[in-house]
């Protein structure tokens, strides 16, 4: 898989990253000792590194057993803006739309250079946060700090890109979904979807479970790092471990579903719990539906 299927092409080169790696984790090691403006300056370098891509909070690994690291100094510098921010008044409108959050967590403002279509109505993308070009954001919708968009990416109305969450190139994020982030703890792997993944509407993937490419996860599923997902295709069942979440593999095609209930009363009482079924792996039919939302660009 290219670089940029698992997580967005399209990007700058890296910026030189061991400075600023350093300066965040000695602050870190130094707890609330840690000086205070030096540590929003730190913070501030931090968020224009995340806003123009050139460092992620998770980045591709061949030599990972799911193909992602997870970049710990990033989220812990993410928690220092936290720490260290004022809360100051953020009101819109002449002050006639309240709000108050943290002064080092402004919005993004990409410009018209960036190539991101940032449509009218309500939606919200916090700086510190990279979208790729060709990146379309339908109101109202929200993608949070450390997060990464990859390119022609479609965000849907009333869906949410969590903190630290990786998102591929040609994703189409369904209105009402919701890819979780992960900020704590800082080791563990934020929710990854790779590219060409069709995340259906009211679909949920939290707790850094991992989306292979060109997977199809239909409207309703639930996805968290711990799910069993049975595959009927393969005849088995993908089990999550303590050091290994649950990887999506690539081009399955995911839908809601239900196994019985046998411990305890829930046979006698014909109870049942959802669960995710793979029905079938993505041919060119189910390509051919999914390339529908290309006549809204």
């Amino acid at each position: 898989m290219s670089a940029s299927g698992r997580g967005g092409g399209g990007a700058p080169p890296p910026v030189k990253k061991v400075t600023l790696q350093t300066d965040i984790e000695c602050l870190v090691a130094a707890g609330a000792a840690a000086d205070r403006e030096t540590a929003r300056a730190t913070f501030a370098r931090l968020r224009e590194a995340l806003s123009a891509g050139q460092v992620r909070a998770a980045e591709p690994d061949a030599s990972s057993p799911v193909g992602w690291r997870v970049n710990t100094w990033v989220k812990q510098g993410i928690l220092l803006g936290f720490r260290f921010g004022d809360i100051v008044d953020v009101s819109m409108d002449h002050g006639r739309v309240p709000f108050y959050d943290k002064d080092t967590l402004p919005l993004k403002k990409p410009g018209l250079a960036a190539g991101v279509r940032l449509v009218p109505g309500g939606s919200a993308v916090r700086d510190g946060a990279y979208l790729a070009p060709g990146v379309i954001c339908m109101p109202p919708m929200y993608v949070n700090i450390g997060a990464w968009v990859g390119e022609q990416s479609l965000i849907d109305s009333h869906a949410l890109v969590g903190s630290c969450a990786q998102v591929g190139a040609r994703v189409h994020v369904s209105a009402a979904a919701q890819i979780g982030g992960v900020i704590e703890p800082v080791g563990a792997l934020p929710v990854i979807i790779e590219d060409d993944v069709l995340i259906g509407g009211n679909t949920g993937v939290y707790e850094g479970a991992i989306v292979k490419a060109r997977a199809v996860i239909a409207a309703g599923t639930i996805l968290t790092g711990s799910t069993p997902v049975y595959d009927l295709v393969r005849g088995d069942i993908i089990t999550p471990t303590a050091d290994r979440p649950l990887v999506v593999p690539e081009g399955a095609v995911v839908v809601p579903g239900a196994r019985a209930v046998t411990a305890g009363k829930g046979a006698d009482w014909n109870l049942s719990l959802a669960t995710p079924v793979i029905v079938k792996y993505r041919d060119s039919r189910t390509d051919t539906r999914t390339e529908l939302e290309a006549w809204i660009r």
